[in-house]
Order: C-alpha cells, then structure tokens, then sequence
C-alpha cells in the first residue's frame, strides 16, 4: 500500500475544531496516551518538535511535560484513513501519565468479553 500525504486542509476536525490525538512510543509502538488538538496545538507541536494539546476542561493549550518535564518529542505525524484522526508517534523523556504510569492504559476493564 502506498503511503499518501494528507494536506492541513484535508483535515476533518469536528465542530469544536478539535481532533482526538494519540501519542504512541515510536520504538516500542505503546500507546501511551490519547488528548485532543486544535489547529494552534498542532502548529506549535510541528515548529517545536514538542507536543502540545488543547484542554478541554482548561480551554487552553499545554505542552505536554511542562510542569513534570515527561516531555514528548514528536518523531512522525500521521493520519487515519478518515483524516478525523492524528497519531503522533513520539519519544518520550519519562512516563506519559499523570499518575507516573508510561502509559495512561495501564488498567484493564473488568471481564466483560
């Protein structure tokens, strides 16, 4: 399958001009997390090579790491299929949750399947 360059304008944020983002390690492929973007994260995420999100409960922009210094350096940015989507496959300079977790999918749910 060939690999297919998305353009910015291509981009199908939703109505708050949001994206869901999941942060993956780029050398052991885990998932470590999954917040939100707006154009303005994205941008700034691309210039510095740092990722930075949009809170949604803040209202504001954030650079992931800031206040625990568990930044994220952005090796590849790709887009799903529906390009509602970005997966930003990064190194991260410690662990990626809040709780001291490497990742925030560190609890499995209760037998259901």
């Amino acid at each position: 399958m060939n690999e297919a360059a998305v353009s910015l304008d291509e981009l199908r944020w939703d109505e708050r001009g949001l994206l869901p983002a999941v942060a993956q390690d780029a050398q052991s492929g885990q998932v470590l997390m999954v917040a939100w973007m707006n154009r303005a994260a994205l941008d700034l995420t691309c210039q510095t090579g740092l990722v930075h999100f949009w809170s949604r409960s803040r209202q504001s922009l954030w650079l992931k790491g800031e206040s625990s210094g568990h930044f994220l350096r952005l090796c590849e940015l790709r887009v799903d299929c529906d390009a509602d989507t970005l997966l930003l496959r990064v190194n991260p300079a410690g662990p990626a949750c809040h709780t001291g977790a490497a990742s925030c999918f560190y609890r499995k749910l209760e037998s259901i399947c």
